[in-house]
């Protein structure tokens, strides 16, 4: 009775085993959306981002601020020595008169407003540039999120791409050493000569060493995504492979419109115009005067209780003696403005560039991979033509081998090809800010 239970019981563990492996597999399953989602939500860079936009919304409140009243509360308690007659505002007769010193105390207390009445918008310009600010900041941040994808991305598929490459290393590994194997039988019975073995060797060795670069390789691209994913801790996924050539309708003029209305570069620029335009609006206007009203309510005298009064009043301020400097500021600001709208200029031309090459390079892809896949079929075709005819004793090492190395570089083609269109696509995303697939 114990046996069968016993193995009843480790029959349990293996399945529970079993399952539990099962579930951690899928669990470290991931997705290129996946992937993206991680790198959205850990990445740096975006962090360093958003507390740029933050900073730029508080710049508006400091703006905003110059519309509220300003106030302070000052308390001075002094004590000092001076004549009795000069404290108590009398007057010395004659000439041998001496004054004598005495300690007093002085307590004074002020409590004031500030606020501003009128400045012919100076500070509504003000506030205005530093909205545009905030608006030019999230633009970036857009800029820098898309940015975060497409390396994601370019990762992602420099990850499938080497897989695939070590998984061809691999089958050339397995090949290479089916011909030496074949090699060495045909030269013990006396069907082929020494020099068979040795070149299947080499191939062999040959296919090994790169082999073990594959292998590195896909260790680098594994780290290239964990880095581009913001991801620091231990890294144990399986990615899931869609390095395949999808179906598009592309036309660069409509590609180009798309990226001039979405980019958010373009958004940036124009509304670092707008900020500029407000700030030389806002400089020009410091030409004319301001209004502001301010208010005391003072406490002074020598003891408690102390003597009260409160005054009110109007100030009118009037530039006279800083015309140069305002002239100036006003000819940089104008001078800032002029070259963000040159820059704007300069980054269409590069947004243009980025799309055309992106769909070039995408068109490129697309042909590349229909050839390099029928030159896999070819290549296969001639390898086993090849280990036919040397099986059969009428072909030689050479023509075998040259077949195995065609096949291998026919497949790590078409591999490089299917890795460079799913880049350029994803390029091609990030040149107009829209999915294409």
């Amino acid at each position: 009775m114990q046996r069968p239970a016993l193995i009843v019981g480790l029959l349990l563990a293996l399945l529970l085993r079993s399952e539990a492996h099962g579930t951690q597999a899928q669990d470290t399953t991931l997705t290129l959306q996946e992937a993206i989602d991680t790198a959205l939500a850990q990445h740096p860079t975006l962090r360093i981002g958003q507390a740029t936009v933050e900073a730029a919304q508080q710049r508006v409140h400091q703006q905003v601020a110059g519309y509220l009243p300003s106030g302070g509360y000052l308390y001075n308690y002094t004590r000092k020595e001076q004549a009795v007659t000069a404290a108590v505002g009398g007057v010395q007769a004659g000439q041998q008169a001496r004054a004598t010193s005495q300690l007093f105390n002085f307590n004074s207390t002020n409590f004031s407003m500030s606020q501003l009445l009128f400045d012919f918008g100076r500070t509504l310009d003000s506030i205005r540039a530093a909205i545009a600010d905030v608006e030019a900041s999230n633009a970036d941040l857009d800029t820098t999120r898309q940015t975060v994808i497409l390396n994601t991305k370019q990762a992602y598929y420099s990850v499938l791409a080497n897989q695939r490459l070590l998984q061809v290393a691999d089958e050339t590994v397995r090949q290479n050493q089916k011909h030496l194997e074949e090699a060495q039988a045909r030269y013990q019975v006396g069907l082929a000569p020494r020099f068979d073995v040795t070149q299947a060797q080499v191939q062999l060795s040959t296919a090994q060493l790169n082999q073990v670069i594959a292998r590195n390789n896909v260790a680098l691209a594994r780290e290239t995504l964990r880095t581009a994913m913001g991801v620091i801790g231990p890294f144990p996924v399986v990615l899931v492979d869609t390095l395949q050539r999808g179906t598009l309708t592309l036309n660069d003029e409509a590609l180009l419109t798309q990226a001039y209305t979405h980019r958010p570069e373009l958004r940036s620029i124009q509304a670092q115009q707008r900020a500029a335009a407000d700030q030389v609006s806002a400089l020009q206007k410091q030409y004319l005067p301001s209004v502001s009203g301010n208010a005391q309510y003072n406490w002074s005298g020598r003891e408690y209780p102390l003597q009260q009064g409160w005054l009110w009043g109007v100030t009118l301020t009037f530039p006279l003696f800083n015309d140069f400097l305002t002239v100036g500021q006003v000819g940089e600001a104008k001078a800032n403005l002029r070259g963000l709208q040159a820059q704007e200029d300069n980054l269409r031309q590069q947004i243009a560039l980025e799309v055309r090459q992106s769909f070039l390079t995408v068109r490129q892809a697309e042909e590349s991979i229909g050839v390099s896949e029928q030159t896999v079929g070819q290549a296969q075709e001639n390898l086993a033509i090849a280990e036919g005819r040397y099986a059969a004793g009428v072909g030689n090492i050479i023509e075998l081998t040259d077949a195995q190395v065609s096949l291998t570089s026919a497949e790590a083609n078409n591999i490089q090809a299917l890795s460079t269109y799913k880049t350029a696509v994803a390029q091609l995303e990030k040149a107009i800010n829209q999915s294409v697939e």
